[in-house]
């Protein structure tokens, strides 16, 4: 059974620790609790059309929780910080004639898709 990009990365976390880190490079997402690692970095790759250099990923208990005579947990999650390329590399390749001309990157070097981007 293959996975879906959308159904690995589920939303992005918009924290005032995870927005100074987009200056890094570095975007903070929720992921599907069954993802690895190298899952996570080909979704977001597919996703956004930047190139990845690290993913870290945290996984989070729920918290217990009370309502009155109650007691409950809010749900459990994993989280993923993945390192983007912020720098383009340069690639050159020689045409016709022998001249050296460069090659336009592919990739972009930040994630505007969500609203905060560099």
């Amino acid at each position: 059974m293959t996975k879906f990009a959308q159904d690995i990365i589920l939303t992005p976390v918009i924290t005032e620790k995870s927005t100074s880190e987009i200056a890094d490079g570095k975007y903070t997402f929720k992921v599907a609790k069954t993802a690895t690692k190298t899952e996570i970095k080909e979704a977001v790759e597919k996703l956004f059309g930047v190139k990845v250099l690290s993913v870290n990923v945290a996984n989070y208990d729920g918290k217990l929780r009370r309502q009155r005579y109650a007691i409950g947990r809010t749900p459990s999650y994993k989280k993923a910080v993945v390192t983007i390329a912020t720098e383009a590399p340069e690639s050159t390749y020689l045409t016709k004639g022998g001249k050296a001309t460069k090659a336009n990157a592919k990739v972009k070097t930040s994630i505007e898709e969500f609203g905060f981007g560099q």
